[in-house]
């Protein structure tokens, strides 16, 4: 352990992450396991981003937002799982305090935006089918690129604000964060000084993105319902709500685990529960998200057999 002497007493200048408690036997396992996710992570990801790309049929603001969805996803799993897969297979287990600030810092920036992301993915169908002779003024090429940035705007102002009250507590004592990544309970319960003040902005800061998020989602289908139901045949109203099934079922996964971790005053207080959940949001959800768009989504189904078949007749 590197310590660093200050005026009053020693400061970490790096963390020990302990991941999880496993045996030496499990560990090969384990990491082949986490290796094999993060390749159908990165895998269906660059997929989805690479056929919304080169197919012209979705060059569409839905799509676009898709693209962006993937992007996010294969960052902030970037930003965790390659230092997790290091973590199995080596015996010093150590984070540097800049190489951990760095990474909390990225995961609450694509974290955060994608929370937001998925609020205007969510009004991008409420447009499309409360208002779809509007559609085209609404969701305008520079609407969207306006909307995308002020997801991203919105998710580096919550991350700088985690990370400043994060990393200006002190911790001059126990360097072991009971994780397999820098994440705020972790940090907060190793710190040497009062967290009372951090453990409300991490709290006050998640409940005001999950509501205001999740506001602007309930509001949307519940517009988007109201119409559906308008619909005469019941073939024309499967068939307009079912572009929302994939986005429902991807909000319900993201929302669920991250009101699981963060919006609970009392969650930083189980770290092996909390390590379970960050594993599904962190990893899980990224390899899930391009599944159940490809899946349950015709148009991209159709564009990715298209993309192979291109790739089959070329070689």
């Amino acid at each position: 352990m590197k310590l660093q002497q200050s005026s009053n007493d020693t400061e970490l200048t790096d963390f020990i992450l302990l991941g999880f408690w496993t045996s030496s036997e499990a560990r090969v396992p384990l990491f082949l396991l986490f290796l094999l996710i993060y390749l159908v992570i990165v895998l269906g990801n660059i997929s989805m981003l690479t056929v919304i790309k080169i197919d012209s049929r979705l060059h569409t603001p839905m799509y676009f937002f898709l693209q962006n969805l993937s992007f996010l996803d294969l960052c902030y799993s970037t930003v965790i799982a390659p230092k997790t897969l290091a973590t199995f297979l080596s015996k010093e287990k150590k984070i540097s305090y800049n190489e951990c600030a760095t990474q909390f810092f990225f995961f609450a920036l694509f974290v955060g935006t994608e929370g937001f992301l998925l609020a205007v993915m969510a009004y991008d169908r409420f447009s499309a089918i409360c208002s779809p002779f509007l559609y085209p003024v609404h969701m305008s090429q520079p609407a969207c690129i306006r909307l995308v940035a002020g997801s991203y705007i919105c998710g580096c102002i919550n991350s700088m604000v985690q990370t400043g009250f994060t990393f200006s507590l002190r911790f001059c004592g126990e360097n072991r964060l009971d994780h397999f990544f820098c994440d705020v309970p972790a940090l907060i319960k190793i710190s040497c000084v009062d967290t009372f003040v951090n453990e409300i902005v991490l709290f006050i800061l998640s409940a005001l993105i999950i509501i205001s998020t999740i506001t602007i989602i309930l509001v949307s289908y519940a517009y988007i319902l109201s119409t559906v139901l308008k619909i005469p045949s019941s073939h024309g109203r499967s068939k307009t709500f079912s572009t929302c099934g994939s986005h429902i079922a991807v909000v319900s996964l993201f929302y669920g685990t991250v009101f699981f971790m963060y919006a609970q005053p009392g969650s930083i207080s189980s770290p092996e529960k909390s390590k379970i959940v960050a594993v599904f949001y962190t990893l899980i959800i990224p390899m899930l998200n391009p599944l159940i768009y490809s899946l349950r989504n015709t148009e991209v189904k159709n564009a990715l057999k298209k993309t192979l078949l291109r790739k089959i007749l070329w070689h």
